[in-house]
């Protein structure tokens, strides 16, 4: 068996396809069944950034009731976070799992706990700063796993059992910090975690120049995949394909989205989407998604996109239907 047949992706069993057969219809020529028709693409559609304040929380339920929106991830330390619980209560069919948060944010866990991570009471602010300190070795894997484990005990404190985890930024990405995030996760009892890896198609980038950079990035991070994978497996975790659209995020429009469906590989794959409502509350927050947060929720309740979707053979799944 192979190294990925042994990870246990549910999406694997999916993508074994029938090869190509010829059959005879009587008084015919042979007709050839090609393989495409066996195609099967399943796709998580995630909203991050859930507790964030009321009006991300409205959009995402929104989202969800009526749009596209399966799973959403919820921030244990965020300001509407109690809000969120409530809402969700309302919306038994959304899987909900925890956007664990290790940059800008406040912890749970008191500084004298996590001096490597927030020694000032305020995590890192920026990712690229958090990054060198935790592959040069500056952040304690006990640390993280303390604050991961904090962070979904409160969700499940509230009533909540997380179907599966991520993290803000993708801060999960880097080895340093996987590790003991899926600890944290096994030790809680969540079974499946966001793989942030996946196809960036360039040629939907070709004529937005302002992805180009976040294009690059994303390049230089793939690298980290095979390490990833390794990782989940060791950890007998679950985890899609990969995701898509993380290098369109705060420029989606719906061309974009209408491509990247259009061209989304066979497997399981999770598009990572941050609806809200740019409104007062969210003008007290640090985030550099704004408007884009409206846009996408239009987007996301778009009656072509579900079109595009159901003419395209896409099931949309949840992180439940994973586990």
């Amino acid at each position: 068996m192979s190294r990925l047949s042994e990870v246990r992706f549910s999406s694997l069993v999916w993508n074994r396809r029938p090869p190509r057969r010829t059959i005879r219809i009587a008084g015919n020529e042979p007709a050839r069944y090609d393989s495409l028709q066996w195609r099967v693409r399943r796709l998580i559609v995630n909203a991050d950034d859930f507790g964030l304040t009321p009006g991300v929380n409205r959009a995402i339920v929104e989202a969800h009731a009526n749009g596209v929106v399966t799973s959403a991830t919820l921030m244990a330390n965020a300001a509407a976070f109690e809000d969120a619980v409530r809402v969700t209560k309302s919306s038994p069919a959304l899987s909900v799992g925890c956007h664990v948060v290790l940059v800008d944010g406040t912890p749970l866990s008191t500084p004298s706990q996590i001096p490597t991570l927030a020694d000032s009471g305020q995590f890192e602010r920026r990712l690229s700063r958090f990054a060198l300190r935790a592959v040069g070795g500056g952040i304690n894997p006990a640390e993280v796993e303390a604050e991961a484990a904090a962070q979904i005990q409160k969700l499940q404190a509230a009533g909540i059992q997380p179907s599966h985890v991520d993290t803000h930024k993708h801060s999960h990405m880097f080895p340093q910090v996987l590790r003991p995030m899926l600890r944290a996760a096994k030790v809680g009892g969540v079974r499946a975690i966001r793989n942030p890896f996946g196809r960036v198609a360039f040629s939907a980038m070709l004529g937005r120049p302002k992805l180009w950079k976040r294009y690059g990035e994303l390049m230089l991070l793939n690298p980290l995949a095979r390490q990833f994978l390794r990782s989940v497996q060791a950890a007998g975790m679950l985890t899609p394909d990969g995701s898509v659209g993380v290098a369109a995020t705060g420029s989606l429009d719906e061309e974009l989205f209408r491509e990247i469906l259009e061209n989304l590989p066979d497997g399981t794959w999770e598009f990572v989407t941050h609806p809200g409502y740019n409104d007062a509350a969210l003008a007290n927050v640090h985030t550099r998604l704004r408007q884009s947060r409206e846009t996408e929720l239009r987007i996301l309740t778009s009656a072509a996109i579900r079109e595009t979707i159901t003419q395209g053979g896409i099931e949309l799944i949840s992180y439940r239907d994973l586990v």
